[in-house]
């Protein structure tokens, strides 16, 4: 799927100006790479808000369009506002075609329920990686990797060594490591005596915070102490003031 992103030239830098930018609904960024000057870039926020939504957005190489310039680049970076629903930055990397690229792309598992793990043993998947950082050619960059399941055992997992790459993409991950992508795991039932408990001691728990009749009683008479000393103190402190 081919997507195009439409920008333009931004003659005008700085923080003040990218405020204006953005009350005018544009986000500033910049395009940069394949050995040209980087180029300041502004582009329409709710076309970019909406894009941003698409996974695909995220790890495709994308059309760009400035001015009459037109450009193969990837998504690198983007910034978003702490609370607001706002596009600070985007930063976009052109891609030269002879040049291999590093990319984290997703990874789509299927084929899970019909598993021995799951449907046989009554076990979940567990996803333990759910990008994973490759190395390609532009031509070759995948939208996602598919991480079949369908043989998984109980109690197993799934390493990367054991994926089945698309052709021309290889796995960045330090030599001599395997990590897990995926696992089957046996959900812990619980027995009769565990329960029980349990609940004796949500119940202890419970007792503990209701004070009892004595401990109201306590507090009570403190209180009405405290409060017949705010007033001037007990009557023996009136015979003192007397003589």
């Amino acid at each position: 799927m081919k997507i195009t992103v439409k920008a333009e030239p931004r003659s005008v830098q700085g923080t003040g100006a990218s405020r204006r930018l953005r009350r005018e609904s544009k986000v500033p960024g910049v395009l940069y790479g394949a050995g040209k000057d980087a180029q300041p870039i502004q582009l329409d926020h709710k076309e970019l808000w909406f894009q941003l939504k698409m996974e695909a957005f995220h790890a495709s190489i994308l059309d760009m369009q400035v001015g009459s310039e037109k450009s193969q680049v990837l998504l690198r970076d983007y910034q978003m506002h702490p609370f607001k629903m706002q596009i600070l930055h985007a930063d976009f990397q052109r891609v030269d075609a002879n040049k291999k690229i590093h990319m984290k792309v997703p990874l789509h598992f299927v084929n899970a329920e019909i598993s021995p793990g799951v449907k046989g043993a009554g076990g979940i998947a567990q996803h333990v990686m759910n990008e994973l950082e490759i190395s390609c050619l532009p031509k070759d960059l995948p939208s996602f990797i598919e991480v079949d399941l369908k043989d998984l055992q109980a109690g197993h997992s799934l390493h990367l060594s054991t994926l089945t790459l698309p052709p021309g993409v290889e796995a960045v991950f330090t030599k001599g490591e395997d990590p897990t992508v995926a696992t089957i795991v046996i959900p812990r039932v619980k027995t009769e005596e565990e329960e029980l408990a349990e609940a004796a001691a949500a119940a202890a728990v419970s007792a503990a915070d209701v004070p009892t009749t004595a401990q109201k009683t306590a507090e009570q008479l403190a209180a009405e102490a405290a409060a017949k000393d705010s007033k001037g103190g007990g009557p023996k402190d009136k015979d003192k003031e007397k003589k």
